[in-house]
């Protein structure tokens, strides 16, 4: 679950790219978006979560709420990073949202090269798919995770498969010239909600399948993608799924489909852990939540989050349509929590790990540049699409800014009220009067 998110990227994320690009990519194009997206899976993903971010927990829990409270508030309330933390944890609710839309439909689009008369069967079938994702989502994430691990196993090892059969196939030629009229509009979904899940499963075996599985399988595919396209191959419909053999590809859209269940998954179990953090830090009202599995603290399932994010998924899936028209919402979450989660890292590196300012500025400056870049791009989206998480995460923001507002003034007046209820000689109450009301 943890990986099914970035696990799932390459069904769509080289195709967007290209879809940037005018004309067909030429060799310099293909090869440079390559060693952006295997850079980036370095930097961001292998450098700055699986090896430093997760090395900051808040007792057990991570995420950016995680070190909200970490850094804000155990170490005393501090003004300047509470709007900070709060904005990107609203983020992830809007990224909670678009990501099992658009990873379904990535899946199921595949449909379109077995038989174009399948397409408009894609959209009906998405929703019957994602509404029950979230009605099992009762059963805890121990269960639920019982059954996609081997999947998602099956999963990684059917892309690497792929990937080196595709560079068997068509030769990766080399080149050192520049990269020409691209601009990399999606940044790698799920290192945000790996480093959010790690209450349920634990930062050691994250790392562990990261750098033994998921990492080289990620890069085998995306060279196989980009090994193809050199050969040719259209890059209007899925590139994906060009590098499967014809009689496999019925097989392969169905494991994909199921993989992109379980990358949504991913998301969803990482939205019920900040939820119950905002809970705690006071951010949020009181809701019901269920301990999922007595196996870890952090298994955990919040009824009415899952729901809401089942109404904002349907109806982004329906409005969108196409996994193409979400790319644009898609990028500017991912990347903007990107981008503040560095920033709180840069605290971190001072604060809790005592670094110099020069090595924290260094590091956390090098994961900014890069995230910087990211949201940069993905800024000229706006108004194609990119609005919408920044819309949902300026309602969420709203909300728990609102709560917190009224929690404490209430507060406040029953420490009046109390006060004025004792009398100043006897420290009785001062009247029944008052005492009634």
């Amino acid at each position: 679950m943890v990986f099914g998110d970035i696990g799932t990227s390459p069904l769509y994320t080289l195709k967007t790219v290209l879809g940037l690009t005018a004309g067909t990519p030429d060799l310099a194009t293909t090869l440079g978006l390559l060693s952006l997206l295997i850079w980036t899976l370095i930097v961001v993903t292998t450098v700055k979560y699986v090896m430093v971010a997760m090395s900051v927990d808040n007792d057990g829990e991570g995420g950016i709420l995680a070190l909200l409270s970490l850094l804000g508030v155990k170490r005393g309330t501090r003004a300047a990073i509470i709007p900070v933390g709060l904005f990107g944890a609203a983020l992830i609710y809007g990224d909670g949202a678009i990501t099992p839309a658009i990873s379904v439909l990535s899946a199921l689009e595949g449909l379109n090269i077995v038989a174009p008369a399948f397409a408009p069967y894609v959209l009906p079938a998405a929703v019957v798919i994602l509404v029950a994702l979230f009605a099992i989502q009762p059963q805890g994430t121990a269960r639920i995770g019982r059954g996609f691990g081997p999947i998602m196993a099956l999963w990684f090892v059917t892309i690497a498969v792929l990937g080196i059969w595709g560079i068997s196939r068509h030769t990766l030629r080399c080149s050192s010239r520049s990269i020409r009229g691209t601009r990399p509009a999606i940044s790698f979904p799920g290192a945000e909600a790996l480093y959010a899940d790690i209450g349920h499963f634990g930062a050691r075996p994250i790392r562990l399948a990261w750098s033994a599985i998921v990492f080289p399988s990620l890069v085998l595919n995306y060279a196989g993608q980009a090994a193809l396209v050199l050969e040719g191959a259209p890059v209007a419909d899925n590139i994906f799924y060009r590098l499967c053999p014809s009689f496999l590809l019925v097989p392969l859209i169905v494991l994909a489909t199921v993989a992109t269940i379980i990358a949504s998954q991913s998301i969803i179990t990482g939205a019920f852990s900040m939820t119950r953090q905002a809970i705690q830090l006071g951010w949020l009202p009181r809701l019901q939540i269920t301990q999922s599995s007595a196996a870890g603290y952090g298994r955990i399932y919040v009824g009415s989050v899952n729901w809401l994010l089942m109404l904002m998924t349907l109806g982004l899936t329906i409005g969108f349509g196409k996994s193409d028209n979400l790319a644009a919402a898609y990028g500017i979450a991912v990347s903007a929590t990107m981008l503040l989660t560095s920033a709180l890292l840069f605290i971190a590196m001072r604060e809790i790990w005592g670094w110099s300012m020069a090595a924290a500025g260094g590091v956390a400056g090098t994961f900014a540049v890069v995230d910087a870049t990211f949201v940069a791009a993905n800024l000229a989206k706006v108004a194609e699409g990119g609005y919408v998480p920044l819309v949902l995460a300026a309602l969420v923001y709203g909300v728990m800014l609102i709560w917190h507002l009224g929690a404490a003034a209430v507060s406040q007046e029953q420490v009046i009220y109390r006060s004025r209820r004792r009398s100043p000689r006897d420290g009785f109450p001062a009247c029944r009067a008052l005492r009634c009301s």
